[in-house]
C-alpha cells in the first residue's frame, strides 16, 4: 500500500514560504516528473492540447497512471487501527468526517453531468475547451472512487467505535445533487472545499495519537490535496481558454473569505439554510472535548495560492480578494 503525503506532515506550517509552496503544489506536472516517467497531474491543460498536441487518450492515460499509483485499501488501513486505543475526542473526529464525506458523491455526480454538458456546448465553437471539459468529467470517476474510500472508512470506524449511527434519512439527505453553476465557479468552489478538508484532516492527524488512525487521516488529507490540484488545473484551463472570466473565481473565493464567510463553516454566525443540497462544512458538529481543526490562516494562504494558479493574479489577504473581485466586475 503506497501512502502519498504531498502537504500534510508534522511541522509543515513551520516550513519557510518557498518550501511550503512546494508542498502545496506537489503532484503538479513539471519537466522533471515527465522526464522521470513518474505519474503526474497535467497542470497546463490548455497548453497540452494547443501546443503539445496531446489528445484525450493521452490525458486520461496520465489520470489512470496517477490514480493507480495512489490507490490504497480501506480494509487494510482499518485493520491497522487499534480501535480500543482511540480516544473519545478522536472518535468524534471520525464521526464528523464520516458524515461530511457523504456529501462528496453528489458533488462528483454533479461534476460528471455538468462537465459533459459543457463539453457538448463547446463542440464546434471551441474544440480545445470541449476536450478539457471531457477530461474533467472523465477524471471525476477517480475523484468519486477516492472519496468513496474516505466515506466508507470513516463511517465504518464510527460504527466500530459505537458512536451514533448515520440514519438512512440523513444519508439520503446528504446525497442531494448540487445545482449547476458557472463551470469556473464550480471548479473554484471544489478547489477551496478540498483545501478546507485537507487542512482539517492534516490538523487532526497531528493531534491523533493512535498510529493507524493518524495514518488514515494523513492519507485522506493527501488525497484531498491531489483533488485540489486537479480542480485548480481544470479551472486554470478554463481561464486560459479565454471563455471564462477570472472574476468568477474571485467571486467564489470572496464567498469563503468574507467576514462570516464559508471558510468558517458551521461556526460562522449565520449558516444558510438550503433545500437544494448539503455543504459538508455547514454540518460539522463540535462537541465538548472535541478538537476543532480551524487553522483559518493556513486555509486562506492556500486559497490565495489557488487563485494565483487559476487566474495568474496575486492576492495576499481577504481584503485584496474582495478589492480584486470588485475591480473585475467593474465596481
Amino acid at each position: 500500500m503506497k501512502t502519498v503525503n504531498p502537504l500534510i506532515e508534522a511541522g509543515a506550517s513551520q516550513q519557510p514560504p518557498v518550501a511550503r509552496q512546494q508542498l502545496e503544489t506537489s503532484g503538479l506536472a513539471d519537466e522533471g516528473a515527465r522526464d522521470s516517467g513518474k505519474p503526474f497531474i497535467v497542470a497546463d491543460l490548455y497548453k497540452a492540447f494547443t501546443q503539445e498536441g496531446r489528445t484525450l487518450v493521452d490525458i486520461t492515460w496520465e489520470q489512470q497512471r496517477l490514480h493507480e499509483s495512489r490507490r490504497w485499501s480501506v480494509m487494510e488501513m482499518l485493520a491497522a487501527i487499534d480501535v480500543e486505543g482511540v480516544t473519545q475526542s478522536d472518535r468524534l473526529l471520525v464521526w464528523n468526517a464520516g458524515r461530511a464525506e457523504l456529501t462528496t458523491k453528489p458533488g462528483a455526480d454533479r461534476l460528471t453531468r455538468q462537465a459533459d454538458a459543457e463539453c457538448r456546448r463547446w463542440q464546434g465553437k471551441n474544440d480545445v475547451l470541449s476536450a478539457i471539459m471531457q477530461a474533467c468529467g472523465t477524471w471525476s470517476r477517480y475523484w468519486n472512487e477516492e472519496e468513496a474510500h474516505h466515506e466508507t472508512s470513516f463511517n465504518r470506524l464510527a460504527n466500530l467505535f459505537g458512536l451514533e449511527r448515520v440514519s438512512d434519512d440523513t444519508f439520503i439527505e446528504f446525497r442531494k445533487i448540487f445545482p449547476d453553476d458557472d463551470m469556473l465557479r464550480t471548479l473554484t468552489l471544489l478547489s477551496i472545499s478540498e483545501i478546507v478538508a485537507a487542512v482539517n484532516y492534516g490538523n487532526c492527524a497531528r493531534v491523533i495519537q493512535e498510529p493507524g488512525l493518524k495514518a488514515l487521516f494523513k492519507q485522506v488529507a493527501a488525497d484531498e490535496i491531489q483533488h485540489m490540484n486537479y480542480f485548480v488545473a481544470f479551472a486554470k484551463a478554463l481561464v486560459d481558454s479565454g471563455e471564462y472570466a477570472a472574476k468568477e473565481a474571485f467571486a467564489v473565493a470572496h464567498f469563503f473569505l468574507r467576514d462570516g464567510g464559508e471558510v468558517h463553516g458551521s461556526k460562522r454566525q449565520r449558516v444558510e439554510q438550503r433545500d437544494t443540497h448539503v455543504n459538508w462544512w455547514d454540518h460539522l458538529e463540535y462537541r465538548e472535548g472535541m478538537y476543532s481543526p480551524d487553522a483559518i490562516d493556513k486555509k486562506e494562504t492556500l486559497i490565495f495560492n489557488a487563485l494565483k494558479r487559476i487566474t495568474g493574479i496575486t492576492v495576499s489577504s481577504a481584503e485584496e480578494v474582495e478589492d480584486k473581485w470588485m475591480e473585475l466586475v467593474g465596481c
